[in-house]
């Protein structure tokens, strides 16, 4: 059976969103297209500015759009060593179907694939809120991610197949992050699935903060820089760095 850890941490940390690292990187960023389905997909790009080949994540934004929080946020993660993709998933329509946005992950891992500074066999794939959900969904059915990182995600919403429905072919990692007082998605639901997870012999970690919100990484759209979003950035970026190298 692979590992398996719970841990229920009610955290208070000092540092700053400012301070993520003592090494961080120079990076780059820009806006760029995503092609999938012939259509153009509004997304960001940020990388580091040094010569190299890196791993690379793809971000999926919340149900509210790619908010500068989430622009701040990629550009963090970018300064940790990854080749960072926000994806705009909602470029042409606020709710689109999740065979839709499966095509949008696969064809982002193209795009990020034909890049010379990303290694193809180091792709991870985190998301929030609707992010958290395809996270959770994705991470089964598209074999190209080596990891995950689930913030605050819905395992039991989706039509034809809810997270928890594919739960037998999770064979990468997943770190899921999520806080007591998610009223859209109950912890209580976040502990059955990772029961589910568990019996499933699947290989993943549950970090979970006290009395904090859905959507507690950002604040009016904005990056949250309190002791808990801090602390929350640094475990989804240690983990990228020990899953993916």
């Amino acid at each position: 059976m692979k590992i398996k850890h719970v841990l229920l941490m009610f955290v208070v940390m000092a540092s700053s969103l400012t301070a993520l690292a003592q090494d961080s990187m120079e990076m780059l960023s820009e806006d760029v297209a995503v092609m999938s389905d012939e259509q153009a997909y509004e997304s960001y790009l940020a990388y580091p500015a040094n010569e190299g080949v890196y791993p690379a994540v793809v971000l999926i934004h919340s149900f509210n759009g790619l908010q500068d929080g989430y622009r701040e946020m990629t550009d963090a993660v970018a300064a940790e060593g990854f080749v960072v993709l926000a994806i705009g998933w909602q470029t042409f329509e606020r709710s689109p179907s999740d065979a839709l946005v499966e095509q949008l992950l696969r064809d982002s891992i193209a795009f990020l694939s034909a890049r010379d500074d990303v290694d193809p066999t180091r792709i991870g794939l985190t998301g929030f809120c609707a992010g958290g959900r395809y996270t959770m969904l994705f991470m089964p059915q598209v074999r190209a991610f080596a990891a995950g990182v689930a913030w605050y995600g819905f395992p039991n919403n989706g039509n034809p197949a809810a997270p928890v429905d594919v739960i037998d072919q999770l064979d990468a990692p997943m770190l899921i992050i999520h806080g007591t007082l998610d009223r859209p998605s109950p912890i209580a639901d976040i502990y059955a699935y990772a029961t589910a997870l568990g019996e499933a012999g699947a290989d993943f970690e549950l970090k979970v903060y006290a009395n904090e919100p859905h959507g507690f990484m950002l604040e009016d759209g904005e990056l949250s820089r309190d002791d808990v979003a801090t602390d929350a950035f640094n475990e989804m970026a240690t983990y990228f760095r020990r899953k993916l190298g």
